[in-house]
């Protein structure tokens, strides 16, 4: 992954189970701008779920329930 620009930053996130990586993606999203919260995969052999998010620490996030505004905002981050 080629991250181009200044405070643009991506996330692996590797938890137990999907409602933790969810959880986490959730709160991630209230103090940067974010991509929303993505689906957790599942490697096979491995243990837990994985996920990525994009963000831009930059521009503080909100703790909207829509995220709408968030994700049209974020278009760039999320390439």
């Amino acid at each position: 992954m080629h991250v181009c620009e200044p405070s643009l930053v991506v996330l692996d996130i590797a938890a137990g189970d999907e409602k933790t990586a969810v959880a986490a993606m959730s709160r991630l999203d209230e103090p940067w701008v974010t991509c929303g919260v993505g689906p957790a995969r599942r490697v096979a052999g491995e243990p837990g779920v994985q996920a990525r998010l994009h963000a831009d620490i930059r521009r503080p996030g909100s703790p909207s329930p829509s995220g709408s505004a968030r994700r049209t905002a974020t278009a760039a981050v999320c390439r």
